[in-house]
């Protein structure tokens, strides 16, 4: 039988994510009474994360001073990425163990098909009928339980900008699908990645292309997502995008904004996006953002994994420690960040420091 304390966070992680209270009333707001502890709230913290493993590694050895750094990242949620062929089985795992904290797990939907327009991170399902298939097995694994989608990063950003052909009505309408199919589920929240505020110039164009993906069906749009550019800069850029979108809600992610994107010149800025050097963790997930249009800061983007092979980087995806390390450092020399999450126990280092 369920504790009194999992069965209260269950309610309320149920009553955090009803999508149509949360339309009808702006950014969400806990239960009468309840404010945001500046924790992370409301969201779920993988306790099995790569940087709580190598934090508890690092101990383990002695190396206190890195531990410490990097438990600025452990400790806080970030999302979680679904790339596999079959999406349903980690979805479910995520979702059951986020109700049982009484948390609302990110997932990040990343399988739209000729994605990252063939870069760093090419792949995705082979055709329209795998990938409505493919979210078909998502929505199964998240059946009823709290959970918010961001679907697929730059999926639509590309079409604006992208020189190859990836039959942009097949693209907007497979996206638009995908929000139908999320949407139609009781808990599940939905925002249609938009870019960042550094690429799509063109914000007319770029609305049109969100009208077609189906933004208006879902919660909103996210922006930043694995970029460095400020949260001034995106909530500015998300604002006017907004208005064009008839005061359409949107997310931040914060996770390495800290410092802003890089200013280079020459070939270095053309990588600005990948695996920069000297950046920092940006603001801790929340809620409590102070602008009714941005539902929340996120950190979708997990700190310390690679954005692809560059700058003496891992592929896409793979965890690297000493990347991870800089972030956290630099975010408190230059940022003043201070973690907000209460310290949990150190543990055995059991989870896996893999790629995913």
């Amino acid at each position: 039988m369920l504790s009194a304390c999992i069965a209260a966070g269950m309610l309320a992680a149920q009553v955090f994510l009803t999508p149509g209270a949360m339309a009808a009333s702006g950014p969400l707001a806990g239960p009468p009474g309840l404010n945001d502890p500046g924790d992370g709230w409301p969201f779920w913290v993988d306790p099995g994360n790569r940087a709580e493993a190598q934090a508890s590694l690092w101990q383990e050895r002695g190396q206190d001073q890195q531990a410490d750094l990097v438990r600025d990242i452990a400790d806080e949620p970030s999302a979680t990425w679904l790339t596999e062929s079959d999406p349903g089985p980690r979805a479910r795992e995520v979702t059951l163990e986020a109700r049982l904290a009484g948390r609302i797990p990110v997932l990040v939907a990343y399988n739209i098909p000729q994605r990252d327009c063939g870069q760093y991170s090419a792949g995705g399902a082979t055709d329209a009928t795998a990938y409505r298939n493919w979210i078909a097995r998502l929505a199964d694994g998240i059946e009823d339980r709290p959970a918010w989608v961001v679907l697929e990063p730059d999926a639509v950003a590309h079409l604006v900008t992208c020189p190859q052909d990836h039959g942009d009505g097949d693209r907007l309408a497979l996206l638009s699908d995908a929000v139908r199919t999320l949407k139609a589920l009781p808990h599940t929240s939905v925002y249609v990645d938009a870019g960042n505020a550094g690429w799509v110039t063109d914000l007319p164009r770029l609305a049109d292309a969100l009208r077609q993906a189906g933004v208006g069906q879902a919660n909103g749009f996210a922006l930043n997502v694995s970029n460095f550019q400020t949260t001034q800069a995106s909530e500015g850029y998300g604002d006017r995008l907004s208005k064009l979108l008839g005061g359409a809600h949107f997310v931040i992610d914060t996770s390495r904004n800290g410092t802003g994107p890089l200013r280079a010149a020459g070939p270095a800025a053309a990588l600005g996006w990948c695996n920069p050097p000297d950046r920092a963790l940006g603001h801790p997930p929340t809620v409590a953002t102070g602008d009714r249009e941005v539902d929340a800061y996120l950190w979708v983007k997990r700190p310390g994994e690679s954005d692809g092979s560059c700058r003496g980087g891992p592929p896409a995806g793979q965890w690297w420690p000493d990347y991870a390390l800089r972030l956290a450092r630099d975010a408190r020399d230059w940022t003043g960040f201070t973690p907000v999450t209460p310290r949990a126990p150190s543990g055995p280092a059991t989870a896996s420091l893999g790629s995913p």
